[in-house]
């Protein structure tokens, strides 16, 4: 407006507060929408403009349109030209009934606030959740003058309300109301699924309501109030109810006085809560620390197992009387040992990657049978080393899957080896699969030692072994079944354990996704070929040992094989080797795998050499970098035998490597 007080814009704001529409107040005075005998306190608000002066949240009255007075709070600011005169004033103002009108219940409210402050101050100095929670049903049946009342608590898991603390009512109420579904037509479930109170003056009279009226008059109510828990975040914790034994509907200084109460009483729930959920959660890290510990002195004994034989076997071969007999049992005793430690570092490594979500599957048409009988394969030097008997009563029509056959076969062994470690000599294990509902099932039944029912829950966690049957375990890391459940669920099943307790035997069942329709064979699909001609393979790793007993094995099977143990020897001996396949270890003293490998792919000879990866690092960023780089194929450590045999029937033929 003009420093005269004639009006020169006018929003919408205005328009809803005031009831004008800007066309009726464009060049009006500002006095039209203030009362008569406040004319003089808006002519001292106009001097104090032309002063330069601002008012802030200068609370006054105005009148509307229709003659209603409004309670406003005024913010007056001078409007000054790009010299600085003062031309203007702009005001905005607020509305401020809500609070006058709460000011003036507060102000006849004096005791009322005073008795809510103690109420609150009891509640505070409760020293546990229970007691907190009578404390609250007390004051707030008292509060609303009810006969009676309930606090129920929500389970954020299952969505329903379970009566936590009572007063007033029998068991058969009780067990109705034990626990309620949000989506539940009481006045609990209403109030928590809309978060406003809900109150039923007459449930005789309610619709909503009629499926539960009699269990209303069985418990002697006929008018309920259900106002929603809500924390300070948000967060939806429970409902209070009060009944009364007459129809009521309380006052509005009744539900005002509740909603203060409440307002402290759900901070007090959530403070519990918070204080109980980080309590499980150190229990649980202690828990986890502790089985870490465990975990880490049975890693240090199931590593040092096979060294003594491996030492025992390795000095019987070196003696100069050892008979071909003893070498021949020295070389299966290091063969034996040597996959036991390779199976414990996969077994930990598959896990970290199940856990990370950095497990890949390689999924195509499978058949079940030929899974199966892959697992039963495994498994069977364990079943025939204690005498079992293992029945099998598979599917006698191709059933196909789309799964990853080799993880599957897996689920299968772990399943077979676990019930013959846990079953008595001349045990009798059964393996059985079948179709049902859509789905695949496999189930593996023993009449072991069995599982005691508290066991269950945990069978699954990584490094697991129940206490009661640790010490029948033949070695081990606990991560089988672990594994077996991060493998099922990854291709999209379930998998459950069964036992009536000890020495009941134990059941697991597997659940897959339904079968699909077997691939269409390429009758001129070419059939794998290898001329067995000889390989130039460099070997480049710092630990000289692996890359000497490498070279040898390849040399024995006819390659002509060179050695370097660092990154810059890797690179000036394949500049005259010229190799077919250089298998390279990323870790190197000097320059690492990943420079050697642009190194020789920049080279003229280098662009078509095979390049194999070899690393402890198995994680999908390494994998990735290791391409990057150049790299044809990414092995994580230890490479066996034929994996390397494998590696040399995938070089291409004819030799795509230049001729020295």
């Amino acid at each position: 407006m003009t420093l005269e007080g004639r009006i020169q814009s006018w929003n919408a704001g205005a328009a809803a507060l005031f009831g004008y529409e800007p066309e009726e107040m464009l060049g009006r005075s500002i006095l039209a929408i203030v009362p008569t005998e406040l004319h003089a306190e808006e002519f001292q608000l106009l001097c104090r403009i032309r002063a330069g002066e601002r008012t802030e949240h200068f609370d006054t009255i105005r009148q509307r349109k229709d003659g209603r007075r409004v309670p406003i709070s005024l913010t007056c600011s001078p409007i000054r030209d790009a010299r600085g005169v003062i031309i203007g004033a702009s005001k905005i103002a607020r509305d401020i009934s809500g609070r006058k009108l709460a000011e003036r219940h507060v102000a006849s409210d004096v005791d009322a606030l005073a008795k809510l402050s103690e109420l609150s101050s009891r509640l505070w100095r409760c020293p546990s959740l229970r007691e907190g929670l009578d404390e609250m049903l007390v004051a707030v049946i008292a509060l609303l003058t009810a006969d009676k009342g309930n606090i129920q608590l929500l389970n954020h898991d299952t969505q329903c309300l379970k009566i936590v603390v009572h007063k007033g009512f029998r068991q058969d109420f009780l067990d109705t109301f034990r626990e309620v579904s949000v989506e539940d037509p009481a006045a609990c479930g209403r109030a928590l699924r809309s978060g406003e109170r809900t109150i039923i003056e007459d449930v005789e009279l309610d619709p909503a309501f009629e499926p539960l009226r009699s269990v209303a008059r069985a418990a002697g109510y006929r008018a309920v109030v259900s106002t929603p828990l809500v924390g300070a975040d948000g967060r939806r914790l429970g409902v209070v109810s009060t009944h009364f034994c007459s129809v009521h509907r309380p006052t509005e200084q009744e539900l005002r006085r509740l909603d203060l109460y409440l307002r402290q009483a759900s901070d007090f729930i959530q403070r519990y809560q918070m204080e109980e959920a980080l309590r499980k959660s150190q229990e649980a890290l202690l828990d986890a620390d502790h089985r870490k510990d465990e975990f880490l002195a049975l890693l240090a004994h199931e590593l040092r197992n096979p060294l003594a034989p491996l030492g025992y076997a390795l000095a019987t071969v070196k003696n100069p009387a050892c008979t071909s007999e003893r070498r021949a049992h020295a070389e299966e005793v290091m063969e034996r040992q040597l996959a036991h430690m390779s199976r414990l570092l996969d077994d930990l490594l598959d896990v970290s990657r199940i856990t990370m979500g950095k497990l890949e599957l390689k999924k195509q048409p499978t058949e079940l049978n030929a899974v199966l009988h892959a697992a039963i394969e495994a498994a069977r030097p364990g079943l025939d080393a204690k005498g079992h008997t293992l029945s099998i009563e598979l599917p006698t029509n191709p059933l196909w899957l789309m799964a990853d056959p080799v993880r599957l076969a897996q689920v299968f062994s772990n399943l077979l080896i676990n019930a013959a470690k846990y079953t008595n000599s001349s045990g009798l294990i059964h393996l059985g699969a079948s179709f049902e509902s859509e789905e695949v099932i496999v189930r593996v039944r023993d009449n072991g030692i069995g599982i005691a029912r508290e066991a269950l829950p945990q069978l699954f966690a990584p490094f697991f072994q129940g206490e009661a049957v640790s010490w029948r375990s033949e070695g081990g890391l606990g991560l089988g079944l672990s594994l077996v459940r991060g493998l099922v669920t990854l291709h999209g099943g379930s998998v459950e354990a069964f036992s009536d307790g000890a020495d009941q035997g134990s059941e697991f069942v597997v659940r897959l996704p339904g079968a699909v329709q077997p691939p269409q064979r390429n009758e001129h699909a070419p059939n794998a070929h290898y001329a067995g001609r000889e390989r130039r393979v460099l070997l480049v790793d710092d630990n000289r040992d692996a890359a000497d007993t490498c070279a040898s094995l390849l040399e024995l099977g006819g390659q002509q094989v060179r050695t370097a143990y660092s990154g810059r020897a890797a690179l000036e001996l394949a500049e005259s080797f010229r190799p077919h396949m250089v298998v390279l270890d990323i870790a190197l003293p000097d320059l690492d795998g990943y420079q050697v490998a642009e190194s020789i792919r920049r080279s003229t000879w280098g662009k078509a050499t095979m390049l194999v990866a070899v690393t402890g690092w198995g994680r999908e960023d390494d994998r990735k970098r290791a391409f990057a780089a150049g790299f044809n194929l990414h092995l994580t450590k230890p490479i066996t035998a034929e994996a390397l045999e494998s590696l040399l029937h995938a070089l291409s033929e004819p030799l795509s490597a230049p001729e020295v």
